[in-house]
């Protein structure tokens, strides 16, 4: 997997010039990274305690009812049972939580909302004991009418969801069970609409993804003997999840004490509470360490899921390429509970344009409140449905013209000075046509590689693999582009903030750097970013970092592709104030007798003050003896404001992001089966402080939206809203085999309003990876193909 790293001359890098080893702009390997792929890494659910029970959840088995009983007396007469709760046990009076709407009861209140809601919680001195009591409990359930989609959620009779909800989101939607929604609307589309020589439209389905982390769900909660608990588990947002679980269980926040433990991927699915409260409830009741591990089945249905879409648009364009006007109409299913659905609304809308100059738009975005399992943050979040559609559209209009669908892209791309349909100008570079030239400039992979002269056909290279549907009968080659646009950090005028703690001292003779945040890893690279960053800013070799956890200040959520700005961030500013410290310290002790102390511009290098001439005026080490200088700050980026409920308009977003793909397939046209060969990508990423975390960042982000593309899909039943396919045997992800070549092209153009000038890039792959494969099967099938993921029988008209 080639990649290649590319920095126009000219560019802005505003990147602090130090050269020590294992510093930024290295590809330093990780510190848990041989422990992890030789097994020897401990994620939450190896954790283990002595004398510790095991906890187990009781989940409901329809998806909307009135719960007539609950008996939980076989279930307590059970030898090695130590407890049951249900609602009516919960210790505090407040009983719900929720990222933003506390509209999600901890258990189940008299009613459940969705399939696999929890109910009762059970702890027992072994997890199967656990199991077989939570079997035993009886619910008696009086079913309610379902609310599964627009229709029957909009309808003027439809069941409520949340009856009687009172939020702040409540009072610019027409529908209580309209969870959220945000129109945006610049210029006049129906003038503009009379302008545009052609004009198409299109619906479009986008299914619900799961984040189909390895590591299930799991952590343990240990009673403390001031009344409070210690909870370490597998997170994405230490200090959020402290936040909503205190309160329900009646304690102060400094009581509720959590570190965290080995993360097996995340991709949003853990921004959510999921075991986190059951567990420390079980705790405090029994007074013994309980611990919690979901199986995969269990995981299905233990947290949010990527909103499902139905989208509709409509594009105009001038005989000449320029596009003309869009509106568009995205409906998000939000599920039973909120969630992050007001966030995911927003950015679903803001960006639903796409990285195009398009002054005319009406706009609006929805999620709706159902009976459907919750859906909340996964990678891309909302932007995902949005690329889908629009660049499909693109794709439509480029074929409408006779244009070559780069070129008409290239034509309408932003750049820098852009006003978004917001009315926000894009104030840092946007190569969206560069990064298209790169993807399609590269050389194509040879066609029917299956065939190999004198040999037989490797089997793996052919559509279906080593099943042997076909040796290349029937296959078709087809060649598609995409591009997306992707927002950094929270907006919408979020408190968005990172918080550091950095402490230099001197131990066995040399200098070390201690970085303590509070930000989750969850595979992301942040502490080796971490360790870059202080050797760097501080010209120290050893940097140790502190185990994540509450007792610093937050690090916010590692999410929306904000960590290593905000909290790398917060690194950095923490840093250069224990180097100016330190500064301060060698002016007092040296400066009476070397000048150079007041007048020249000192840098640390390797465990040395330097002028910036390079001469050494004091080690480090003798600087601070026995002090250390031990400072804890926070870093928060520039202002945004809340987008205008009427027009949308506002400044909401801190920093864009942009990738573009060429995606290569091959089609069996007979059997409907999708080989794909190659997801060549070009990514701006301002600048890279690893590149090898970068390329990985990438890479894995396309293959996120490969899954996606052709075989990522929770079903649910829409008669009986039950998932039907909770488990890796049904539920299929992207294996190595599926998993293409995947060329990387880096861009380098720094955003001078971010630390280093870095940008946000965990997430843009994942947005146009997807729609590239679409069009590819498209342009080998001739199939419009408006519904993802994409299966046998749309292909083979069996559908």
């Amino acid at each position: 997997m080639a990649n290649t790293r590319t920095t126009p001359s000219g560019t802005p890098t505003n990147v602090t010039q130090k050269h020590n080893k294992g510093g930024i702009g290295e590809s330093t390997l990780r510190p848990d990274g041989t422990l992890k792929v030789t097994g020897e890494f401990a994620y939450s659910s190896d954790m283990w305690h002595e004398d510790m029970l095991w906890g187990q959840t009781l989940r409901s088995t329809v998806a909307h009812a009135e719960i007539v009983s609950i008996d939980i007396s076989e279930a307590l007469a059970m030898p090695g049972v130590y407890s049951v709760l249900t609602y009516d046990d919960l210790p505090a009076e407040m009983k719900n939580y929720g990222l933003e709407i506390q509209d999600t009861p901890v258990l189940a209140n008299g009613r459940v909302r969705h399939h696999g809601e929890p109910v009762a919680l059970v702890a027992a001195d072994h997890p199967e004991t656990a199991r077989r009591a939570a079997a035993k409990i009886k619910i008696d359930y009086k079913e309610l009418p379902l609310v599964t989609d627009e229709a029957s959620a909009l309808a003027a009779d439809a069941p409520l969801i949340h009856p009687g909800r009172d939020d702040h989101h409540a009072g610019h939607v027409p529908h209580p069970n309209i969870v959220h929604r945000q129109p945006i609307i610049r210029g006049n589309v129906e003038e503009a609409r009379k302008r545009a020589d052609v004009i198409v439209e299109g619906e479009y389905t986008f299914g619900m993804q799961d984040q189909a982390f390895l590591g299930p769900e799991s952590g343990l909660a240990v009673p403390s003997e001031d009344g409070g608990v210690d909870l370490y588990v597998a997170t994405q947002w230490l200090h959020s999840d402290l936040k909503q679980i205190a309160p329900v269980l009646g304690l102060p926040e400094e009581k509720v004490r959590m570190t965290l433990s080995g993360v097996g991927g995340a991709f949003g699915g853990r921004e959510d509470i999921s075991m986190q409260i059951h567990a420390c409830l079980l705790a405090l009741a029994t007074g013994k360490p309980v611990k919690i591990v979901y199986n995969r089945f269990e995981s299905f249905f233990g947290h949010v899921h990527r909103h499902p879409a139905k989208l509709w648009y409509e594009h105009g364009a001038t005989k000449d390429g320029k596009i003309t006007h869009m509106k568009c109409k995205i409906v998000l299913d939000g599920g039973a509970y909120a969630s992050a659905s007001p966030a995911v609304v927003g950015n679903a809308s803001s960006l639903s344009v796409g990285p195009y100059v398009i002054d005319d738009v009406d706009i609006e975005a929805i999620a709706l409140y159902t009976n459907n399992p919750p859906c909340g943050a996964m990678r891309g979040f909302g932007a995902v449905q949005a690329c889908f559609a629009y660049e499909a559209q693109m794709d439509k209009l480029a074929a409408k013209l006779g244009m070559d669908p780069v070129e008409f892209r290239q034509l309408n791309a932003m750049e820098m000075g852009t006003i978004m349909p917001t009315g926000q100008v894009v104030d840092s570079p946007a190569p969206v046509a560069e990064l298209l030239r790169r993807v399609k400039a590269r050389p194509l992979p040879p066609e029917r590689q299956w065939e190999t002269a004198g040999e037989a056909a490797d089997l793996r290279a052919l559509p279906g693999g080593l099943s042997n549907t076909t040796h290349g009968e029937g296959v078709v080659r087809g060649v598609g582009y995409a591009v997306g646009i992707k927002n950094v950090g929270f907006s919408e005028g979020f408190d968005d903030y990172s918080t550091a703690r950095v402490r230099l001292e001197v131990i066995n003779g040399e200098p070390v750097a201690m970085v303590h945040t509070a930000m989750a890893e969850v595979g992301q690279g942040g502490v080796t970013v971490h360790a870059q960053i202080a050797r760097t800013e501080l010209g120290v070799t050893q940097v140790t970092i502190h185990p994540a956890d509450t007792q610093v200040g937050s690090a916010g959520s590692t999410s929306a592709s904000r960590q290593t700005y905000m909290t790398g961030g917060a690194v950095k500013n923490t840093c250069e104030a224990v180097r100016e410290a330190l500064l301060e310290m060698g002016r007092r002790k040296n400066g009476s007798y070397h000048p150079a102390w007041a007048h020249a511009e000192l840098l640390l290098e390797g465990g040395k003050v330097v002028t910036d001439g390079g001469e050494v005026l004091a080690d480090i080490a003798d600087i601070l003896e026995n002090e250390a200088i031990d400072l804890e700050l926070e870093f928060r980026h520039r202002p945004t404001v809340a987008f205008d409920l009427v027009t949308g308009q506002g400044d909401g977003h801190v920093q864009y992001t942009f990738a573009a793909h060429r995606a290569v397939v091959e089609v069996d046209t007979e059997l409907g089966l999708v080989k794909v060969v190659e997801l060549a990508t070009a990514q701006d990423v301002g600048k890279a402080l690893n590149m090898l975390s970068v390329v990985g960042q990438i890479q894995g982000g396309t293959t996120q939206g490969l899954g996606v593309a052709v075989m990522e899909e929770i079903i649910v039943d829409p008669k009986t809203a039950k998932v039907r396919n909770p488990s890796f045997t049904d539920y299929l992800i992207p294996t190595i085999l599926d998993t293409p070549t995947i060329p990387v092209d880096v861009l380098e153009l720094a955003d001078p309003n971010a630390p280093y000038g870095l940008r946000g890039l965990g997430e843009a792959p994942t947005l146009s990876s997807t729609p590239a494969v679409l069009a590819a099967i498209r342009a080998a099938t001739g199939l419009e193909l408006n519904k993802t993921p994409i299966r046998p029988e749309a292909l083979t008209g069996t559908l």
